[in-house]
């Protein structure tokens, strides 16, 4: 009986946190969608800070806390990252401004894909050509202009362990211009958090939700520029080479810290971000 009535507050516990996650999460993004339709942003800039900003907001409602190492790019850059889940924006936009490239489903989600849209994020349907054309167009013309750009090169999302190939158009465009890439390597310290293999999005959410904190880190790499005569496919190897040391490394990690219980872990700061050296 006693253990009934524990494991019912626990749940209950875990669905009143769940509701205020959400419940916050979705004034944030309703607050920033009429402010957005009042006042549209004046350029690519302005618009990639106000999304900063509102996923800043979005994120700390739903108890994410991200600690930072590497230094962030002091330049307009084409960010690469490597994607476990739809947090992912969360935890590195609010660090580093930058306007994203998303799947092109998005745009047609209530609320987030209108938002993104006034905001100037960059929809892609990689299964269509011409969709891939536009969208290198696109992010052509937000580096050109200095706006940092934020690309999930692998195009999609996967457990977290290791990144796959990535894509190479965005690299012949900052190749082209002359816009240094600059690597982040993200992990969850729950690998529950990741959202692949067709995952259905709802009811992962709600599990995600009910968790008090989510704890992300990031490593930013130095900023890398093509060597001379480097096809855009070596470039984007070579970017997606440097995101798996980083992976590997913490992997490992990960398992000394599994087969020696004893040992003492680093605590993740209380705060939403935090600096580690």
């Amino acid at each position: 009986m006693i253990t009934a009535v524990r494991a019912w507050r626990e749940r209950g516990a875990q669905v009143g946190c769940a509701a205020r996650h959400i419940a916050h999460g979705l004034f944030d993004a309703l607050s920033e969608l009429g402010a957005v339709r009042m006042a549209p942003p004046r350029d690519e800039r302005e618009a990639a800070h106000r999304l900063a900003g509102v996923l800043c907001a979005v994120g700390k409602a739903h108890g994410l806390q991200v600690t930072v190492r590497g230094e962030l790019p002091r330049s307009p850059a084409l960010v690469v990252a490597n994607h476990v889940s739809y947090l992912d924006p969360l935890a590195i936009l609010p660090v580093c401004p930058a306007l994203p490239i998303a799947k092109g489903e998005i745009v047609g989600w209530p609320i987030v894909g209108s938002i993104a849209d006034a905001l100037g994020v960059t929809f892609v349907r990689r299964a269509d050509g011409m969709a891939r054309v536009r969208a290198l167009r696109h992010v052509d013309k937000l580096l050109s202009r200095g706006v940092s750009v934020l690309n999930f090169a692998e195009g999609t999302t996967t457990d977290g362990l290791y990144a796959r190939p990535f894509w190479r158009g965005t690299f012949g465009v900052a190749q082209r211009l002359g816009v240094p890439v600059v690597p982040v390597a993200l992990r969850y310290k729950d690998p529950d958090i990741a959202w692949f293999d067709q995952a259905t999005f709802m009811p992962h959410y709600l599990r995600t939700a009910t968790r008090p904190a989510i704890e992300v880190e990031l490593e930013f790499g130095a900023p890398l520029r093509p060597r001379t005569g480097e096809a855009p496919e070596d470039f984007a190897a070579r970017t997606r080479n440097i995101i798996n040391r980083t992976l590997t490394r913490w992997n490992h990690a990960g398992l000394r810290d599994r087969v020696s219980p004893s040992r003492s872990n680093t605590v993740v700061p209380s705060a939403r971000v935090s600096r580690a050296s």
